[in-house]
């Protein structure tokens, strides 16, 4: 399966990882004909001998006379020396601006460095210099609760969750002692389009979620004991437009001023592809070829002639961002010590606003995805488009830095969903079979670093699934904590068994499932695998050997949590008391709900991010299963 020594070259010399063992110790290759298209995806074509010669040439071309290499991690606020062969003229640009230049002989001293992103130039090549403090500070022991802002409306009140909902949550919760409250990634989606919805298949990371938006009034016709998001989003949007009628109507507005400055080309730019978006469809692959470009001529003369459509996705990010400050706001005169708790989605939609505007930025024709696995024979793809190793480390890392900005501009708590991705990428190409891609893991890791230590925050890595090696020890190493989710913590090498509590280690943050898993109702009853079977995953008899399996399952945790009844009130204990620094309770648990958010390698076959918590939020705060909760949590010493 090797193909040609060319291919086999080019595949090492951009770290694809094509021969390689799954979870379960399976052994894969990837054929030739699907290493050929991820190569293709980077950039790189291989699909005769000559061709991929003539690609290998072009990975190296131009580095005639480079001292240094493409990144190099340093100390922040310390000297940094770079020794090099010969003498040089170099010069250094910080993060601010401000630059100065020198000639060296052995080694470059521009002295200390800076917290920051820099850039080096030596003999016409850029260095990118991540000065990034060797780890991060540990957290305080705490607690704090998930839950999906989207559900945060009942069937009576009908419609969509919004900033306001979770502002009242994270006060609610605030007054019991908790720490931070999470949400699922408030990513910008596609708003014209609301049969697509799914919070982790977002349009932009780097824009938020305007679905959300608190309207001053709002016509509800969404009042199903499940989100109809092909009402509640039209109902959310036609409100806002009023809204922003009003604004218009009421002249300049100076904060709206300074924000669409600060925000600059960038916002212009976003704005321009949603009203595009509202013209010719969501996804820019189905639009008029001349307007894919983001800089095409007919795109420019766009932006100039809709300035009433692009100031309106200008307002409805800058009312987006307005609501999070209050929350964050409420969550400091509440007390809490992180706040609000988001979720950076594993990657975005190939055919979003992210896409659209730095095409070179994302692999085109591939989706990132994961192999065959215990839960999933065939493996999994997720259509969504993955960053370029190369392109990356060629920006300087640029893109990743703006995204985690972004988020921590609003959390003081941020988790990495499938953070597993920036060590190794499996890249799945169209109708192919994947493999993994070596992502620059100590650079992006310094990256994380850096963003956090300027804004004061903590960083949870979703470190689950078929882990890297060296992977965990580099994320503590770096101060990140993982996460551990105890259905899956047993000694699996040994007799089964549930880990205790006292066993857990202290980095991470520990929780009973995820919004991807059964809630402890559903667990219990084996809910997931009535699921599965309704669904035409597995049939009948594998069903009843499921429920076999589970129901000792739930025997031999409770036996190690102490439980009586089938309430969570053992289960908030047992992680109460783990030595999990942070602990993370899912309000669908506290409040006894059975049915999970989603329902993973599904779309339509299960109503996922759908499901409305059942009480209102304004009584969150008196409700006796969340005092009791956090009595529990303060108990344990929480």
């Amino acid at each position: 399966m090797s193909g040609f020594q060319e291919l086999d070259d080019l595949c090492a010399a951009l770290d694809i990882q094509w021969q390689y063992h799954d979870s379960v110790g399976g052994y894969h290759e990837t054929p030739v004909e699907s290493r050929q298209a991820i190569l293709t995806a980077m950039g790189f074509p291989a699909d005769t001998p000559e061709i991929a010669a003539q690609s290998l040439g072009h990975l190296y071309q131009g580095n005639d006379g480079r001292v240094l290499p493409h990144w190099v991690i340093v100390e922040a606020e310390q000297q940094a020396d770079f020794p090099i062969d010969g003498s040089c003229v170099w010069r250094i640009e910080f993060e601010n601006g401000t630059h100065f230049e020198g000639r060296a002989n052995g080694v470059i001293s521009p002295g200390i460095i800076p917290l920051g992103i820099h850039r080096l130039s030596v003999n016409n090549h850029d260095t990118t210099i991540l000065a990034a403090p060797p780890t991060l500070s540990s957290p305080h022991r705490c607690w704090g609760v998930t839950l999906p802002i989207y559900g945060l409306r009942t069937a009576e009140q009908g419609g969509l969750g919004t900033y306001d909902d979770l502002r009242k949550v994270v006060e609610a919760f605030g007054l019991q002692g908790a720490s931070f409250v999470g949400v699922n990634p408030i990513h910008a989606g596609f708003p014209n389009q609301p049969d697509f919805y799914s919070p982790y298949a977002p349009s932009s990371r780097r824009r938020l979620n305007v679905s959300h938006v608190t309207p001053s009034r709002e016509q509800v016709h969404d009042h199903g004991d499940l989100i109809s998001y092909d009402q509640a989003i039209p109902d959310r949007m036609a409100a806002l437009r009023r809204d922003y009628d009003a604004f218009v109507a009421d002249g300049k507005n100076a904060a709206f001023e300074k924000f669409q400055a600060t925000e600059g080309d960038a916002l212009i730019q976003f704005a321009t592809h949603q009203a595009l978006s509202e013209q010719f469809g969501a996804f820019w692959k189905d639009w008029p070829a001349e307007y894919q470009d983001c800089n095409s001529p007919e795109t420019q003369a766009i932006t100039r002639s809709n300035e009433d459509h692009l100031q309106f996705h200008c307002w409805l990010q800058w009312r987006a961002e307005q609501q999070l400050v209050d929350i964050n706001r409420s969550a400091k005169a509440m007390g809490m010590s992180h706040g609000l708790y988001l979720d950076l989605a594993v990657g975005t939609h190939p055919y979003g606003a992210e896409t659209w505007a730095e095409p070179d930025m994302f692999a085109t024709g591939v989706s990132i995805g994961s192999p065959p696995d215990a839960f999933s024979s065939e493996g999994q793809v997720w259509g969504l488009a993955p960053m370029s190793p190369h392109a990356l480390a060629l920006n300087g890392f640029r893109p990743l830095a703006e995204t985690l900005r972004k988020q921590l501009k609003f959390a003081k708590l941020l988790r990495i969903d499938h953070i597993l991705g920036f060590s190794r990428s499996f890249w799945v190409p169209e109708g192919g079979i994947g493999a993994y891609i070596a992502m620059p893991r100590d650079a992006m890791l310094a990256v994380i670093r850096i963003e956090a230590a300027r804004a004061g925050a903590t960083i949870i890595g979703e470190d689950l699934g078929n882990i890297p090696d060296g992977l965990r020890d580099e994320l503590q190493k770096s101060g990140i904590l993982g996460c551990r989710v105890a259905m899956f913590e047993r000694h699996w090498e040994g007799d089964g068994s549930f880990v205790a509590a006292d066993d857990y280690p202290d980095q991470v943050l520990a929780s009973f499932g995820t919004h991807d898993l059964p809630t402890w109702a559903g667990w219990r009853q084996g809910r997931e695998i009535d699921w599965r079977q309704d669904i035409g995953d597995i049939d009948g008899e594998t069903a009843v050997q499921s429920k076999t399996v589970r129901a000792r399952e739930v025997g031999m945790f409770d036996s190690i949590i102490s439980a009586s009844d089938d309430s969570p009130d053992a289960m908030h204990r047992f992680l109460g008391r783990s030595s999990a620094n942070m602990v993370a309770l899912q309000l669908e648990d506290i409040l006894g709900q059975t049915e999970q958010p989603n329902l993973p390698g599904t779309m339509f076959e299960h109503p996922n991010w759908c499901r409305r918590i059942t009480i209102p939020v304004d009584s969150i705060a008196q409700d006796t299963r969340v005092k009791k909760t956090a009595k529990i949590m303060s108990d344990s010493g929480r």
